[in-house]
């Protein structure tokens, strides 16, 4: 039997878009870099590095830019910051943007995301229709946190805790979506059911698998 849930809560990169990872990856053969050179960066003092102080918005993109260049040159490679920012606006899955729909046919919805102060909006793109395209897609949701405006990010279990209190949810009856482990344990704790997003299609199917609902 599957369970009955009040909402289901989603990551935003890497699950309504295609992953910043395989941007990553594309970068780092087009620059004879180390495969998942800049995701090892990222996972290097993780709770300080540029990459969390962007998504807290205690640096602006120019003072980002010269942070993570110094953690890459520090483990062997030259990499500007400037570069990563321009690569972490996916592509829309609009197959999940209807899942998303028929969730919220059935309950709440919200979307916390780790995001940098750069762009249009919540977004993180500087192009116009794809920013437009995006904020639909950020304005279905009965609520939104973002962690450049909070001051937040994932997986402080807090943030987790601010969502479910601004949905008037428990989060034993949610589900939980993200393509980072690292951020579902969390809500996995709180006793959230989590899904790991690997791909679209294990996305709709997991989705489906859990909550009985019709996402395919």
């Amino acid at each position: 039997m599957t369970r009955t849930f009040q909402a289901v809560i989603w990551d935003f990169g890497g699950v309504f878009t295609s992953s910043p990872f395989e941007a990553f990856n594309r970068y780092e053969a087009e620059k004879g870099l180390p495969a998942d050179f800049i995701r090892s960066i990222n996972a290097v003092n993780p709770l300080e590095n540029a990459w969390a102080k962007l998504e807290r918005s205690l640096v602006g993109a120019e003072e980002f830019d010269g942070l993570f260049r110094e953690e890459a040159l520090a483990m062997g490679h030259d990499v500007p910051g400037r570069d990563i920012l321009g690569l972490l606006s996916g592509h829309l899955r609009p197959r999940v943007v209807n899942a998303l729909k028929v969730c919220k046919g059935h309950g709440k919805v919200g979307c916390i995301t780790n995001n940098a102060p750069i762009g249009k909006g919540a977004s993180m793109t500087h192009d116009d229709e794809k920013a437009a395209q995006l904020a639909e897609v950020f304005a279905q949701f009965d609520h939104l946190i973002e962690s450049s405006k909070l001051g937040i990010r994932k997986p402080d279990p807090r943030i987790y805790a601010l969502m479910c209190e601004a949905l008037d949810v428990d989060p034993k009856h949610c589900v939980y979506l993200d393509d980072l482990g690292i951020n579902l344990k969390p809500a996995r704790e709180m006793g959230m059911a989590t899904i790991k997003v690997t791909s679209e299609e294990q996305l709709l199917a997991d989705l489906e698998a859990i909550t009985g609902y019709a996402v395919r």
